[in-house]
């Protein structure tokens, strides 16, 4: 049975709106800037935009329900949440699955997102007005495999993360994301308004949306179903964990339909933004951190106004950074102000702390003249990109299939339908919600699993 009485001591989100900001928020980061549109434009762009939306439908939304509903029905972190949900079964596993998850993401994400602060710095005094390619290049190799800076900026953007998660749900998480996703759009929707006016965007905007239906093979589908999976931040806890701050009023499939809408639409928005730009002066485009700090910086210091539009696109990349950072920090926070019984306070410090030890030491491991550099790891790998192996092909899949399999076949329709339904709300779409919950996500996910562990 669950404790009613209990669960009203937890602190949730205040507005619909802050449910919205905040999912959307975590949903939504770097990469969406950095890989959506330049793998829409690889594979066949409208024509790959489809099958994306289709997997998104089919994969993506059907998880992000299935978290929220199991963070909201147990009014629990993301391992109280299975452990409240099926007592005295192994379930509780997959909570930890999420909280090991977040722990590992964050490590290296805050040093990614540190470099973001740091190319802010970069862009305000100038840095690359006037480099050559081959220049910006160095610059981005000279900081990246430096041995301080990286880790002082990853120990600053931590900083700014524990902050604000160590003020709660409604003064901090929500407050923030109210604030922090409207200025991602205000900021976005200028760079985009510039990109296209530039002479030869077109070239650009074809290649992200011209439909190429021959680019459209196995391959085309698959990175669809794992960037479908990844985008969404499935699989890490961070959707259950803010699913349990939702109270019963909201309707939890239009808040579902409503972040995924988000993410898919930042992520186009961000598209237009690089693109048209990267294509009208002629530079080839690239995909990953290299598109943003080495060919974007090129970009911007032959455009007209480069110089403000350089400083607005990199404040634009650490707020995509810092909505994310928090809510995959709140999962690992979460777990241990509830299941530790620590405050608030005494479990971000720890968190944060223990995060920020890991993130140096991702950090360390790409320092060329660091020792740590030369340990390998997986698949002869160093200790940061090792953990992004073992974040994306492991941790996440295996979380995000045990979910589905959980709420389609644990929880099973009754269930669910008694927590959708709540409030006078009504899941119109149950059968469609259910086939894809128990079937079709399952055997999409499994197959991302396999593809990325190299089997097929």
């Amino acid at each position: 049975m669950i404790d009613n009485n209990n669960l009203q001591q937890r602190d949730n989100f205040g507005s619909r709106l802050g449910i919205i900001a905040a999912a959307a928020g975590s949903a939504i980061g770097l990469g969406n800037i950095w890989k959506f549109p330049y793998i829409t434009g690889v594979y066949g762009g409208a024509a790959f935009i489809l099958v994306y939306l289709i997997c998104i439908a089919l994969i993506g939304f059907p998880l992000m329900l299935s978290e929220f509903l199991v963070g909201r029905k147990a009014q629990k972190n993301a391992v109280g949440a299975f452990k409240r949900l099926a007592p005295g079964t192994p379930w509780f596993m997959t909570g930890w699955m999420g909280v090991v998850a977040a722990f590992v993401i964050l490590s290296f994400y805050s040093v990614v997102a540190g470099w973001c602060l740091e190319y802010i710095v970069k862009a305000v005094t100038g840095v690359f007005t006037g480099s050559t390619p081959e220049q910006i290049n160095a610059i981005y190799e000279g900081f990246t495999t430096a041995a301080v800076k990286p880790i002082v900026w990853t120990i600053i953007f931590m900083g700014i993360t524990c902050w604000i998660v160590m003020a709660g749900i409604k003064d901090g998480i929500e407050k923030y994301a109210k604030f922090l996703m409207p200025l991602l759009l205000v900021i976005i929707i200028i760079l985009d308004i510039r990109a296209v006016t530039l002479p030869g965007a077109g070239s650009g905007l074809a290649f992200l949306f011209k439909p190429d239906w021959s680019k459209i093979n196995g391959e085309a589908v698959l990175a669809a179903l794992g960037h479908a999976f990844f985008s969404l931040s499935l699989g890490m806890g961070t959707m259950i964990t803010y699913g349990s701050y939702i109270g019963k009023k909201e309707n939890l499939g239009e808040t579902a339909i409503q972040v995924t809408i988000a993410d898919t639409l930042i992520a186009l928005l961000a598209g237009i933004a690089i693109f048209p730009a990267v294509f009208a002066f002629g530079i080839e485009p690239g995909a990953g951190p290299r598109l943003v700090f080495v060919t974007l910086p090129n970009v911007f210091q032959q455009m007209p106004g480069g110089y403000f539009f350089g400083i607005l696109f990199f404040v634009l990349l650490t707020v995509a950074a810092l909505t994310s950072s928090i809510s995959i920090l709140e999962v690992v926070v979460a777990y241990f102000s509830e299941e530790l019984k620590w405050s608030r306070k005494k479990a971000t410090f720890a968190a944060g702390g223990a995060i920020t030890v890991m993130g140096i030491l991702c950090a360390l491991s790409y320092a060329s003249s660091s020792a740590f550099s030369k340990v390998k790891l997986i698949q002869g790998t160093v200790f940061m990109d090792s953990m992004m192996w073992l974040s994306d092909n492991l941790l996440l899949p295996i979380g995000g299939l045990l979910v589905c399999v959980f709420v389609g076949w644990v929880l099973g329709r009754k269930k669910v339908e008694e927590e959708v339904n709540s409030e006078g709300n009504h899941l119109g779409y149950m059968p469609f919600f259910m086939v894809a919950v128990k079937f079709i996500a399952p055997i999409a996910i499994a197959i991302v699993f396999l593809k990325g562990v190299g089997i097929i």
